[in-house]
């Protein structure tokens, strides 16, 4: 082995010699294990390779969202332990009880920061955004992994004070390990992994975020679909229920074999009435509480995504943020934790309570006023698991007091929670915000029709428990602006008895919201200002008045098939755009095709590598030009002058495309690329005319 001077390397040598004599001992046995694991290789993939990498992909995560729950929970018992260790001693209690949150959140900001600026947030809005084809660094890489794993797992163990949870950044985690996992199906199968299969991994495992979460399989597919993708093919529904109920099934599982519970069922399993669950007339009862949780979603969008605006224009913000992001979260932490003290305001927003337990408390098939009513209260020294209402029951305030003033505090409290820069979910605190207007709303109307509604001699009781589940689906259906949370309430609660009154909830809470504002990830991607075309919402009557021409761009570089060197390197030199269109003539102006920007690279160096270059011009090879050298890749859509802004925003979405020609008769005139397409989607949000 020589190097590149042509001189020996002794080195270099040494190093070939020893690994060409190192000790590989059991020669026959080593061939007979690689032909074996050939073999089942062989086998398995007789079957198809996508089930493997699926069922991986539901089992991995399912692990990791137990591994995750398990280390969250002991660290919750642990800080509730210290609390009740400290007895009466009220500057310790709250010492402990505000200390331990502020620790973890500037922690898990700390550490993510700087492992992985990132790996902040719930990642949502991010994996919307390459699902569109847009290539956004870091956001898929092991580093995000990591950092976004200890992140949320210290933001979740500081507990219900802080008010956030996991679906988000699961999500984000789960569409890391689809992304390595099909790269590692690609070199398996020695087969090229295209846009297609990456896109087809990447829904799957947010299907199997959603599942592994709530053990819930269908409604998370359906919820995957409306959220992170904006065109699905019916055909790869397999994929994602398969890797979902995989996902499902083994954290079900693994929550028996922990003894959390004694078989399989539903995360917060409820006993309402199954022969009588609801009557007909409360059908309006029902749609009220939808369009109750509508207005009250779209006060809650607009409040956090002008809070968001807030923080990324006010001074003083940005340079806290910019210098110490741990600081601003450590602040806020204080803050909430202070108020949420159990012996401050804390005892009347059942702070002692973790999340988990508030909506079982919520799902309580029982009607709160009624029971107050009937026995001799007193609120115990520590949380009573069999009897979680308690914790809502104030004999000044009553239950209806507590569950508002929960509702008024923590409205702002959720909005200020989401701008800290760490890694946390922002699903699970709305659907928990739901489910306590849900309650409120059910024992309002229990204490109008305090004997039940008759119906055909027949008298059937007010159930809050139901309301609270239709408030939870329709809450953050609306904030999310989708219908399978409907689904999600259902198979979460094992209460298929509701499915008519929650479906009809969500449906009337989506169509307000859906109205009068973006979603949640979608208002998080326009504060961002992340490269996503946004979705048309309230009219699309504007949409298809607005053509091509308006907004297109006007300013090209066009590429002429017969050019050579010199106008080749005029034209690189000039723009710096990565796709150029090729065209016949520059009298004619015909689009033919384009031309990357490599290839024209390539055939600059095409000449350089061979010829000698004399003031811009080759000295030989003068005959050469684009057409024969360069590979043209050929138009197969296109825009017309007259496309209207909503068939370009289709197009745009189906394809994944980056860029859009314009032409008019076969004629170049223009290009479209998404921030033309998305700055006159704004302007006609904003009743601007797109130029």
């Amino acid at each position: 082995m020589t190097r590149e001077g042509g001189e020996n390397d002794p080195e270099t040598e040494e190093v070939f010699l020893l690994e060409k004599n190192l000790w590989k001992p059991w020669p026959h046995t080593r061939t007979k294990v690689k032909g074996c694991l050939g073999y089942v290789k062989r086998v398995l993939f007789v079957v198809g390779d996508d089930w493997i990498f699926l069922f991986a992909l539901g089992v991995i995560m399912a692990l990791i969202s137990f591994t995750i729950d398990f280390t969250v929970n002991k660290m919750l018992i642990a800080h509730w332990w210290l609390f009740q260790e400290l007895g009466d001693n009220m500057l310790l209690k709250f010492l402990s009880w505000t200390v331990y949150p502020i620790a973890l959140t500037a922690f898990s900001t700390g550490f993510a920061q700087s492992v992985c600026p990132e790996s902040a947030g719930s990642g949502v809005p991010e994996v919307k955004t390459i699902l569109t084809g847009v290539v956004l660094e870091e956001y898929l890489t092991i580093k995000n992994f990591g950092a976004k794993v200890v992140g949320m797992t210290c933001t979740l163990a500081a507990g219900s004070p802080i008010f956030l949870g996991k679906v988000g950044p699961f999500v984000h985690l789960s569409c890391m390990i689809a992304a390595y996992l099909g790269r590692m199906r690609a070199s398996a199968t020695n087969e090229y992994e295209n846009k297609n299969k990456q896109y087809e991994m990447l829904v799957a495992g947010a299907a199997v975020a959603v599942s592994s979460c709530f053990g819930a399989p269908v409604s998370g597919v359906l919820f995957s679909v409306e959220v992170v993708s904006s065109h699905f093919a019916v055909r790869h529904y397999w994929r994602g229920f398969f890797a979902a109920t995989c996902g499902a099934c083994m954290f079900r599982l693994l929550a028996v074999f922990n003894s959390e519970q004694e078989t399989i069922l539903a995360l917060f399993k409820t006993s309402f009435d199954i022969d009588f669950p609801f009557d007909l007339p409360e059908m309006i009862f029902f749609l009220v509480l939808g369009a109750v949780c509508g207005v009250m979603s779209c006060a809650y969008l607009f409040c956090q995504r002008w809070l968001l605006g807030y923080i990324r224009r006010n001074s003083v913000i940005v340079k806290l943020m910019a210098m110490e992001k741990a600081v601003y979260s450590g602040l806020v932490a204080l803050l909430l934790s202070s108020i949420t003290f159990p012996y401050g305001l804390g005892q009347f927003m059942a702070s002692r309570l973790t999340m988990k337990e508030l909506l079982y408390s919520l799902f309580d098939n029982n009607t709160w006023i009624v029971l107050t009513q009937n026995a001799s209260l007193s609120r115990p020294h520590v949380v009573d698991p069999e009897n979680l209402w308690l914790e809502w029951w104030d004999p000044t305030f009553t239950v209806y007091g507590t569950i508002a003033f929960f509702l008024v505090m923590k409205f702002w409290m959720l909005v200020l929670a989401t701008t800290m820069p760490m890694p946390a979910g922002y699903f699970m605190p709305v659907f928990l915000y739901g489910a306590a207007i849900g309650r409120l709303f059910g024992e309002v109307v229990a204490y109008f029709f305090p004997n039940g509604i008759w119906t055909d001699g027949v008298l059937n009781l007010i159930i809050p428990g139901g309301y609270a589940v239709a408030g939870a689906a329709a809450f953050s259906g609306a904030v999310t602006h989708t219908l399978s949370t409907a689904l999600l309430a259902l198979e979460m609660t094992g209460q298929l008895s509701h499915i008519l009154p929650v479906l009809l909830s969500v449906l009337v809470a989506n169509a307000i919201a859906q109205r009068y504002q973006p979603s949640f990830y979608d208002g998080t991607i326009i504060v961002k200002k992340l490269p996503y075309i946004p979705r048309f919402w309230g009219s699309q009557k504007g949409s298809c008045m607005v053509t091509t021409d308006p907004y297109m761009n006007r300013n090209l570089a066009p590429v002429v098939k017969s050019w050579g060197f010199r106008d080749i390197l005029n034209v690189l030199t000039s723009s710096a755009d990565t796709e150029f269109p090729v065209v016949e003539s520059e009298g004619s102006m015909v689009l033919l095709g384009s031309v990357a920007r490599s290839e024209l690279l390539y055939f600059l160096h095409s000449y350089t590598g061979q010829d000698t270059v004399v003031e811009g011009t080759p000295s030989s090879g003068l005959e050469k030009n684009v057409g024969e050298v360069c590979s043209i890749q050929p138009i197969t859509f296109q825009l017309s002058t007259q496309t209207s802004l909503y068939q370009a925003h289709e197009l745009f979405e189906i394809l994944n495309a980056q860029l859009m020609f314009v032409t008019d008769g076969g004629k170049l005139v223009g290009s479209v690329t998404r921030k033309e397409l998305r700055k006159a989607i704004e302007d006609l949000a904003l009743g601007k005319t797109p130029v």
